[in-house]
């Protein structure tokens, strides 16, 4: 097997949660440039057409998988219509996510339990439903979103990092019960990236700075620089790569 072939996904379906924009958006172009067949999803059903108008529009094979990650009824229906329609999800990525920013003594439950299920519980449950297929088939990739804070805590976030935390642990847990059945279960955990999600951070100067300051590389990363990792976390590059979490980051985490 050459160099160049272990990294083609040609043949291959990918559902990418939350692509229509933002990082998904990035990884489903990236997987879609390395030959698979993409899934976009997303709950606003007119921008996930969008996407996929404009990924046919560029001569990748993609199509809409619009379900809300959060409604176990609606993962499990969006599974069922695949399986009826005879679409096979080989890689699973595991990217939807939101953020609110409160101080802990001031969070309501309510605002908790919703980043929780949108960060984490969404990836059990999605990622449980591929791994049942994944496993009657013998092989499989899911490829779980973490973050900086799937190691490190900042105050005023606290259920994104509990979350982020639990996608790390998540995945080991998926490696030890699905590793033997030809699943490679790993993550990605993205540094400060300039995305929507953190417009009102990249917009504020003193945050700006720190970001620059504190990362390595002095800047933001792109979206489009996780492209790599989710290619070889999804391909057969990684065949013996299980349970890991390879941060992009800058090398922030690296240093003090």
């Amino acid at each position: 097997m050459s160099n160049q072939s272990i990294f083609d996904l040609k043949g291959r379906t990918a559902l990418i949660t939350g692509s229509s924009r933002g990082l998904g958006r990035a990884m489903a172009e990236g997987l879609t440039a390395a030959g698979a067949r993409v899934l976009i999803n997303g709950t606003d059903t007119c921008r996930v057409a969008q996407t996929v108008a404009e990924f046919r529009g560029a001569g990748y094979e993609a199509d809409a998988a619009s379900f809300n990650v959060t409604v176990e009824e609606e993962v499990k229906a969006a599974f069922e219509g695949l399986d009826a329609a005879g679409v096979a999800v080989d890689i699973l990525v595991n990217n939807a996510g939101i953020q609110y920013r409160k101080p802990m003594v001031e969070l309501e439950t309510a605002d908790w339990q919703r980043v929780i299920d949108t960060n984490l519980t969404s990836a059990f449950v999605i990622g449980r439903e591929a791994a049942k297929r994944m496993i009657a088939r013998g092989h499989g990739k899911i490829v779980n979103i973490g973050s900086l804070t799937s190691e490190l805590a900042r105050a005023t976030i606290a259920p994104y990092t509990v979350a982020k935390g639990g996608i790390k642990m998540l995945t080991r847990a998926m490696a030890a019960e699905w590793a033997q059945h030809g699943i490679q279960a790993n993550a990605i955990g993205p540094g400060y990236m300039l995305t929507d999600m953190n417009e009102a951070l990249i917009s504020n100067p003193d945050f700006d700075a720190w970001v620059k300051g504190r990362t390595p590389s002095k800047r933001w990363g792109k979206p489009e620089e996780l492209i790599g990792t989710a290619v070889f976390l999804s391909s057969s590059a990684s065949d013996y790569v299980n349970g890991q979490i390879i941060y992009v980051d800058g090398g922030m985490l690296a240093v003090l």
